[in-house]
């Protein structure tokens, strides 16, 4: 018998995902945050540079994949034991690449106890042309526990002539301070992403994004010296409320470059009102 298969009838090749789990626990020991367990599974890794930046421990999440698509998923867990100090960031831009189907998915899960502090300080994520991502972030606090958060985005690498015409962002943060809601906000970018960037109420045409966020009980105090660092297409205030007090930056830049050079300035004086005076940035974020 001959004929043509229908396509239907044809089996799908099932295309490989990636999957990855790191959880890392820290523990103050001895006058010095250390490591206390440590798990990582399929593509998430983790390590703990010897480095000579300050007392905060540095830790580095590395996704060996180089990158993700639609399927792929990660998942990170960090726990800072009473009064440990420590930052962590990631070995090099998270790239998100076109989704021939379904969506990347992040989640990142951050407990930090009575007396500690967390600079959680990821580098850029890389949003490519029709690419899809979502991102889920929960942290809590202990009600003396200090808070760290930098987030920066890029949609298309200016200088590899790249331009995001159509892609899906979801973000979602979630912060407790003793149990209770002290932060919480959605970002959805979705359809024809040029459209939405031109939009004065977004980012008039930028295509590199990022917000700061430090909990500490000084934040309405700080806004003052973090405003002096900034451009004119950044700005910065500080919420006070039952749950904490907290400093919130966000800025827009051309470039990812751009963008960098304005963010470094900005995070490295708050890590170090964070976890101390001679606590310095990652090399990871050297420019």
């Amino acid at each position: 018998m001959g004929g043509v298969a229908d396509k239907k009838s044809i089996p799908q090749k099932r295309l490989q995902r990636v999957r990855g789990t790191g959880r890392i626990s820290l523990a103050h020991l001895d006058g010095q945050t250390r490591l206390g367990r440590l798990f990582q599974e399929g593509a998430a890794k983790i390590r703990l540079p010897r480095t000579h930046n300050g007392p905060a421990l540095d830790a580095v999440l590395i996704n060996t994949s180089g990158g993700m698509t639609g399927g792929d998923e990660i998942h990170w867990s960090i726990d800072v034991g009473a009064g440990a100090n420590a930052v962590v960031t990631t070995q090099a831009c998270e790239k998100v690449y076109r989704a021939l189907s379904g969506t990347a998915r992040v989640r990142t899960d951050i407990n930090i106890h009575s007396g500690a502090a967390l600079s959680w300080l990821p580098q850029e994520t890389i949003l490519f042309d029709e690419s899809s991502l979502s991102r889920q972030l929960t942290v809590n606090l202990a009600p003396d526990a200090g808070l760290l958060l930098a987030e920066p985005l890029i949609l298309g690498r200016q200088a590899m002539g790249e331009t995001v015409h159509r892609a899906n962002f979801r973000d979602r943060w979630r912060i407790y301070r003793g149990g209770r809601l002290l932060h919480a906000e959605d970002t959805r970018l979705e359809g024809d992403i040029q459209s939405i960037l031109n939009r004065k109420a977004t980012t008039g045409g930028s295509i590199a994004l990022a917000t700061v966020l430090l909990v500490h009980r000084d934040a309405p105090d700080m806004v003052g010296s973090v405003r002096k660092m900034l451009g004119p297409d950044a700005g910065a205030s500080a919420v006070r409320s039952p749950a904490g007090n907290r400093l919130v930056v966000r800025m827009v830049a051309e470039s990812g470059f751009a963008l960098r050079r304005q963010l470094v300035p900005v995070i490295d004086w708050c890590n170090k009102r964070l976890t101390g005076s001679r606590q310095g940035l990652p090399k990871l974020w050297t420019i």
